[in-house]
């Protein structure tokens, strides 16, 4: 997959990125943590390593909710990917 090189810091990523919001909020029933796992596991062999969240992708309760099931759902292959999340 084609890189990009983000920021006046360098930060490479795949040209592609993931939107991670329909894994836990908007789009149906959200994924648990085995088929998340699958998901963003597939996208990292892919060649996917930059994948978006934001806050408002959370509820009220837990406006991090997104950020933090997508990080612990591959936390095992945490140096491979960038998350990108945008704050309210």
């Amino acid at each position: 997959m084609k890189k990009r090189i983000l920021g006046k810091g360098g930060l490479e990523v795949s040209a592609v990125g993931l939107g991670c919001m329909g894994m836990s909020h908007a789009y149906g029933k959200p994924l648990d943590a085995r088929q998340a796992r699958q998901v963003l596991s597939a996208a990292l062999d892919l060649g996917y390593t930059y994948f978006d969240t934001a806050e408002n992708y959370g509820t009220l309760d837990d406006p991090h909710h997104n950020e933090r099931f997508i990080a612990e759902a591959i936390d095992s292959r945490r140096s491979e990917f960038a998350i990108s999340t945008d704050p309210l």
